[in-house]
């Protein structure tokens, strides 16, 4: 059983259905309105702990009511909470989800108590940290802090893993944060953003990913949405693992249930990289025909 950390962010999330973007001073009615867990660290963190790792998770709440009816979520299933703190200047986090129909979803996110992540809450957590297999980051808390938990975990053989996500520019990552960074897994709009490269095909995939190895990094996921996921080591080796074709209701969580559920299954050595990439691409596949973040991602019975 591999032992994960998710560093990253809580959120509750609304859910608006809608039946397309409204354009610039368009007025429309909602088609339903729902309510439920999110944020990309916590779905990673459930994602991870519902395919069967011990895992932990480092994050900040409010005191308020969003807060207990997420805390409540992570009991259930049985997360280390032990560093799952409160602030005391800022609400919990908030999404506010556009559903479009036929899945596609567009995200604006308030980032309340994840915002004051601070690397002295990352030192708390600094044996449960170097006691995992892997720690898992996301760009929904400050950096600083990652950086923190990138070098305890480079100190102790901890292998490091950047979902950048949601992405800044490249300049915005510090160099310092990419050269911890053992494994980055971005979509193809994320490896866009980063490298500048156009991803639409194999050989743009593998310039991306070339990109990112110049960059101190030294495996490369970057994941395609419905295609599929790819993967390179900088050592030269290269696949695509391809995805399950289903009939897609609601896109949230897909990329995050990919990531934990990739991390649970993955040996430090990565030898059995697509092994665990068709395990991740099968919990994405059943994510998404599920509307909704936390409640759609898979446990191992259902994968299997």
């Amino acid at each position: 059983m591999n032992k994960i950390v998710v560093l990253g962010s809580t959120n509750v999330d609304t859910i608006l259905s809608i039946s397309h973007l409204p354009k610039p001073g368009e007025t429309m009615h909602m088609q339903a309105r729902s309510t439920a867990g999110g944020g990309k660290g916590a779905n990673q963190a459930l994602a991870a702990v519902r395919a069967g790792a011990d895992t932990a998770f480092i994050s900040k709440i409010g005191d308020d009511h969003a807060a207990d009816f997420m805390m409540d979520t992570f009991k259930e299933d049985g997360l280390n909470l032990d560093h799952v703190t409160i602030s005391e200047t800022e609400g919990t986090g908030k999404a506010y989800i556009l559903l479009q129909d036929g899945g596609q979803n567009s995200i604006l996110v308030y980032g309340g108590a994840n915002a004051d992540v601070t690397p002295a809450d990352v030192d708390a957590a600094k044996d449960t940290i170097a006691n995992a297999d892997c720690i898992i980051a996301q760009f929904e808390v400050p950096i600083p802090a990652i950086v923190e938990a990138f070098k305890i975990a480079k100190e102790n053989d901890v292998l490091t893993f950047l979902n950048p996500a949601p992405a800044p520019s490249r300049r915005d990552i510090p160099d310092e944060l990419l050269n911890l960074t053992d494994i980055i897994a971005p979509n193809e709009t994320e490896a866009e953003i980063i490298t500048g490269v156009h991803v639409e095909d194999d050989a743009s995939m593998q310039k991306a990913a070339d990109e990112m190895h110049k960059m101190g990094i030294s495996t490369v996921l970057i994941t395609v949405g419905s295609k599929g996921s790819f993967y390179s080591f900088k050592s030269g080796k290269t696949g695509f693992v391809n995805a399950f074709k289903v009939n897609a209701v609601d896109t949230t969580a897909a990329g995050d249930t990919f990531v934990g559920a990739l991390m649970a299954k993955l040996d430090h050595d990565m030898t059995n990289i697509e092994e665990a990439m068709t395990y991740a691409n099968k919990s994405s596949s059943l994510t998404v025909q599920t509307q909704g973040a936390q409640n759609s991602i898979p446990y191992a019975k259902d994968v299997k």
